[in-house]
């Protein structure tokens, strides 16, 4: 069998303005990088303003093992197919972290036939966003300990300073670290450390604006600490938002790609679910949704996570409503939810009992997609299950889950074979998705902003993850009692919490109950426009397994990638 690289590798790609003719945009609404890439100038969304909507689909799925269990692959596949049954459609995503592929996950643009291409730029450098916001999060840091140094006119607090520099590799060596050694000339010495670039506000930033003049104000409200008498202190106070803004000026426009069957893509910015709010931009869907009959665009892990922050967050700054959300699910993930067979990060897992047939424990399982459809419910929008199909699933599996799932409120529950098949094998899906489409909107957000921070992080654990209720420890309830007296309690919450289970831990399998949720810390994210506490013990920088994927990455006697995935 053909790895995801080989398929990609084989396929023919369009030069890129065809792809962009086939959506209506000329080569003047593009900046060209290459033959196969290039980025839509904001200015298409005046010359479309007056289109109306195409329909929009998030695609979610329900807590994945730690492979993944085919979301990006669907999205693309039910793109594809969308296309196929006669729905101009554009698929919207993010751009991959060159840690998760050069970590444990892999690549990131899909896999089988249903990727987006070329495969490799994808993964790698694109067209040096991912770039562009560390250097312009550096540059803040570089002028917050700069301005320490030179006098601290600001009078900051440096025990109150939040802001981490960040570099876009898994490096756990970096969490946490002390710089200004080696005497005065080289700074104030303090403790710091490092995130991930995609864990940074900026990237945050960069998903949600919606202009560039938008940009520039959310990064002048980034907060990197506060005075010692408790006055935030932004971007702004140390005069450096401009020029983070002239950084990110290339980067702010979207990028368009193509899928494997020539359809568009816009791939663009690339937040943590787990962290930030893990949806890829609002501009790139803004564009997106004048020009087409359908836009499907990803939200990061399970409906507890990026689906929710997609509502909660993404939709109230971009203004658009979800017509439909399809969560993804596999036999294999709710047979590991059921109880038949253990998957623990980094171990290896026992294949055998994972493709054993096992109806019973697939039912039990189906305890956690049931309460994602719930989740998806309670915004008000319908729900398709697509079930991404693997080789050794069962007939009598699958139709349990088609069962439960059209029980729980789903419209309908669908095999996907996207990842064998391309758009071929997404018809039925497809055509589910745009029948549950064509059903009146009545979205709703979970809560609104002007409740308390407590009642709102309260009302997103008792609701989307089924806590008891929430146990604030001291740094929590200091951080609370700030934001709020510092105005900033009216923002919405992106929960920091593991994507492996329901709840704050990631033992905890299926739909877990009698549990109450611990929140160690809150922090904010102004510029962005959230406040994210962080649920138990969540890592802003991830580390390396033993054997990292990038070790089966090279180059080979022709110049070209192998290995990725």
């Amino acid at each position: 069998m053909k790895s995801d690289l080989e398929i990609a590798q084989a396929a023919k790609m369009k030069h890129i303005v065809e792809i962009a003719q086939s959506i209506g945009l000329n080569e003047e609404d593009l900046e060209l990088y290459g033959n196969y890439k290039a980025k839509v100038k904001l200015e298409v969304l005046d010359k479309f303003k007056d289109r109306p909507n195409g329909k929009y689909i998030d695609v979610t799925a329900i807590t994945p093992t730690p492979l993944g269990e085919g979301k990006t692959v669907t999205t693309i596949g039910l793109s594809m197919a969308l296309n196929k049954i006669g729905k101009k459609t554009i698929t919207c995503i993010r751009q991959p972290s060159l840690g998760p592929v050069f970590g444990i996950k892999g690549g990131a643009a899909g896999g089988g036939y249903s990727q987006v291409l070329p495969m490799e730029d994808f993964n790698l450098h694109l067209t040096g966003d991912n770039h562009a916001v560390g250097a312009a999060h550096n540059l803040l840091a570089a002028f917050l300990d700069t301005h320490l140094m030179k006098g601290n006119e600001l009078d900051i607090d440096p025990f109150s300073i939040t802001l981490n520099r960040v570099v876009d590799i898994s490096d756990r060596a970096l969490r946490n670290i002390i710089i200004g050694l080696g005497g005065p000339q080289n700074g104030i010495p303090r403790e710091t450390g490092f995130d991930i670039t995609v864990a940074s506000e900026v990237m945050a930033i960069l998903a949600l604006t919606t202009s560039l003049k938008d940009l520039r104000q959310r990064l002048g409200r980034m907060v990197v600490g506060s005075t010692r008498s408790g006055k935030p202190v932004t971007a702004e106070d140390l005069k450096c938002a401009g020029a983070m803004t002239v950084l990110l000026k290339d980067a702010i426009k979207p990028n368009l790609l193509q899928t494997i069957e020539h359809t568009a893509c816009f791939v663009h910015a690339g937040p943590f679910a787990n962290i930030a709010h893990g949806n890829s931009s609002i501009l790139a869907d803004l564009i997106a949704i004048k020009l087409a009959d359908f836009v499907v665009t990803e939200s990061g892990f399970g409906a507890d996570c990026g689906a929710e922050k997609f509502m909660n967050i993404k939709c109230r700054y971009s203004g658009l409503k979800p017509n439909a959300v399809v969560i993804v699910c596999t036999v294999r993930a709710l047979k590991m939810h059921g109880g038949g067979f253990d998957f623990v990060p980094g171990q290896a897992v026992d294949k055998e009992l994972m493709e054993k047939p096992n109806v019973e424990a697939v039912r039990k399982g189906c305890e956690n997609l049931e309460k994602m459809i719930e989740n998806m419910k309670l915004f008000g929008v319908p729900v398709v299950v697509a079930i991404n199909h693997f080789y050794a699933d069962t007939q009598e599996e699958i139709e349990v889950i088609k069962e439960r799932a059209i029980a729980a409120g789903a419209e309908d529950a669908v095999v996907s074979k996207v990842w064998e098949k391309g758009g071929e094998g997404g018809i039925e899906l497809a055509e589910a998705v745009v029948k549950a489409a064509e059903k009146p909107s009545e979205f709703k957000f979970l809560y609104p902003l002007e409740w308390p921070i407590k009642k709102k992080i309260e009302t997103i654990a008792t609701k989307i993850y089924g806590a008891d209720g929430v146990d604030y420890l001291p740094l929590a309830e200091q951080k609370i009692e700030l934001y709020t007296k510092q105005g900033f309690d009216k923002l919405p919450i992106c929960m920091a919490k593991t994507h492996l289970s329901l709840s704050h831990d990631p033992n905890l399998k299926g739909r877990p109950r009698g549990f109450r949720v611990p929140i160690r810390d809150v922090r904010a994210s102004v510029g962005a426009g959230f406040l994210y506490p962080l649920l138990g013990e969540m890592r802003t920088m991830p580390g390396l397994p033993k054997v990292p994927a990038g070790t089966k990455v090279d180059i080979d006697e022709n110049g070209n990638v192998v290995g990725l995935f």
